[in-house]
């Protein structure tokens, strides 16, 4: 088996053509397809393919991302990313060292770390963001808890602060408008009257668990 090295410049070049880059990712599912069944002979042949494919920049179809779940999008993302690209280039490469020696146990092992290699070259804003909104609907049922404890144990203060605090991490505003109202009743000590409706909402709230507590407060819009 007769291969040529992938570089990072290379990969940035592919990155870069759209065609280029469908080829590359198509070659590369396939590769992976064939490696995960334990088709060392194929996978073989798909490496020398996707090494030439890439030399030449071929024209390709629509890529297929059923195999590694490697994109083109994750693909651009990768060669973003100087590190990242270096790792993905010397790990696939390493791909080819493991398929020319026979070793099917290595490329299996290899294709793994860089399919983990492009996944995390999605850029840190984007895992920022979806951290925070895990983060948002655990505060938002620990909230939700706290209020339903404190009207069991008639603390209005505690209902108070605790209602104020949902209203700041609710996603909707006409939501927060009426949990800050609510509030504001239980602060000034009027809020017995709206209790019942309040607790309901919230233990309804509250059954749909941490994950959807977000979609969940949508529902007060």
């Amino acid at each position: 088996m007769s291969t040529s090295g992938v570089t990072s410049s290379l990969l940035s070049q592919i990155a870069g053509s759209p065609s280029a880059a469908n080829q590359f990712v198509t070659d590369l599912n396939q590769l992976a397809k064939d490696i995960q069944s334990g088709n060392l002979s194929a996978a073989q042949e798909d490496y020398v393919t996707l090494s030439q494919d890439a030399l030449d920049g071929a024209t390709a179809s629509t890529a297929d991302t059923s195999s590694s779940g490697i994109t083109t999008s994750l693909l651009s993302d990768v060669t973003s990313s100087s590190s990242g690209a270096s790792s993905f280039v010397s790990e696939l490469n390493q791909v080819g060292t493991d398929l020319g020696n026979g070793d099917l146990s290595s490329a299996q092992s290899d294709m793994l770390s860089l399919d983990s290699t492009a996944v995390n070259a999605v850029p840190a804003s984007d895992a920022s963001s979806s951290s925070s909104s895990a983060s948002n609907a655990a505060e938002i049922a620990a909230l939700i808890k706290a209020t339903i404890q404190a009207m069991e144990a008639g603390d209005d203060s505690a209902i108070s602060t605790d209602l104020s605090q949902l209203a700041s991490v609710s996603t909707s505003s006409k939501g927060a408008s009426y949990l800050e109202s609510a509030s504001e009743s239980y602060d000034s000590g009027s809020g017995s009257s709206s209790q019942s409706s309040v607790s309901q909402l919230l233990q309804s709230l509250s059954t749909d668990g941490s994950s959807n507590s977000n979609s969940s407060l949508s529902l007060l819009a």
